[in-house]
């Protein structure tokens, strides 16, 4: 009884520990490194576009109370979510299911470093920065670190062909295990599904 609970506390708190992998390097042809520096080299986000004002309202919401537990200042947690809606739309991504990745991969720790060294809320590794960015980029910088992320797993998902299990495996280093997408698919669903 006392294992079986043991157990649960402590899957219940592996979203608490940073889960990424060692992203590999792998060499990008010079058009696909090109279009990636381009998409990373884009100016701030601006105001998210919604469908409606009241779908922005009710989004942002819904989502900063289920967030208010883990960053409990009103106005970054806001910030936050615009900027993750803006830049996963923005990659053609589900707003919600990076909220689950973030969840999974950082547990929405702004400076948290895996023992593999990725950082930041979407666990980014490095090496990105000399690949596609500019050596002035900081990985801890919110804005930038979810543009890295997002356009990283949109990349992914190009490579395998919008296979998303494939893609999150390829982002976490860890391609062909079910563990993580299984984990990254749960919290995305349980945590942060929303239909309006």
């Amino acid at each position: 009884m006392i294992a079986r609970l043991l157990v649960a506390i402590a899957a219940a708190l592996l979203p608490l520990v940073a889960q990424a992998g060692a992203q590999q390097y792998e060499p990008l042809a010079a058009s696909v490194q090109a279009a990636l520096h381009a998409a990373i080299a884009d100016r701030a986000a601006p105001e998210p576009q919604f469908p409606s004002l009241q779908e922005k309202v009710d989004w942002l919401t819904e989502m900063s109370g289920r967030l208010s537990r883990r960053i409990p200042d009103r106005e970054a947690r806001l910030d936050l979510l615009k900027t993750v809606y803006y830049e996963a739309k923005r990659a053609g991504l589900d707003p919600q299911m990076v909220l689950g990745l973030i969840q999974v991969e950082s547990g929405f720790k702004k400076y948290s470093v895996s023992s593999a060294g990725a950082r930041g809320y979407m666990q980014v590794m490095p090496f990105w920065i000399g690949l596609i960015g500019s050596k002035e980029h900081n990985l801890f910088n919110m804005r930038l670190n979810l543009r890295y992320g997002c356009i990283i797993l949109r990349h992914y998902l190009d490579m395998e062909k919008g296979d998303l299990y494939r893609a999150l495996g390829r982002y976490n280093g860890s391609l062909g295990k079910p563990e993580y997408p299984n984990m990254v698919r749960g919290a995305w669903e349980k945590q942060w599904g929303w239909r309006r």
